[in-house]
């Protein structure tokens, strides 16, 4: 069965018809291109690599069709940057080294993202937001560290300039 569905990715609007069984993953992968998502076991969203935005809410999204995002915004790790200037948290991760292979990364960025918002979360809060994303090489410690950065240069920004981080 076939369906038409209209998803808006990092703003711009994209059209298909898709079987109504595929992916949301698939869909911004082959459909829209967008090849930062990844998908790391086997569609079953145990790694939360496959981590986006959807109506500014961190999904997995492996575990949505994409006949579910019909008519959402959805924001991917492509979206992240605003042309060459990396967000904070891109910047954060980079600095303080939350990354290694790069693999689970943009499901790591894309969790971490949804957090930005709380001004003041604890260790522990940041920890456990990021534990449902797996990751075989740093051991958090740099991607806990990265988050408390990214939190605290956003802060520091006027309100105006922060906002324009947040695009969901």
């Amino acid at each position: 069965m076939k369906r038409d569905v209209a998803i808006t990715i990092n703003g711009e609007r994209h059209e298909a018809t898709v079987d109504h069984r595929l992916l949301l993953v698939d869909f911004i992968r082959e459909n829209a291109a967008l090849t930062g998502t990844h998908q790391g076991c086997g569609y079953e969203g145990r790694c939360g690599m496959c981590t986006i935005i959807v109506d500014g809410v961190a999904v997995k999204s492996c575990l949505m069709l994409a006949v579910q995002a019909d008519g959402c915004q959805v924001l991917t790790i492509e979206g992240l940057a605003r042309g060459d200037t990396l967000h904070p948290l891109q910047h954060a991760f980079w600095e303080k080294h939350g990354l290694q292979c790069g693999f689970c990364t943009p499901g790591m960025l894309m969790t971490a993202y949804e957090y930005l918002k709380d001004p003041d979360p604890s260790e522990e809060a940041i920890r456990e937001g990021l534990k449902g994303v797996l990751c075989r090489c740093t051991g958090y410690v740099g991607i806990v560290d990265a988050v408390k950065q990214a939190i605290a240069t956003l802060e520091a920004m006027p309100a105006a300039e922060r906002a324009k981080w947040f695009p969901l």
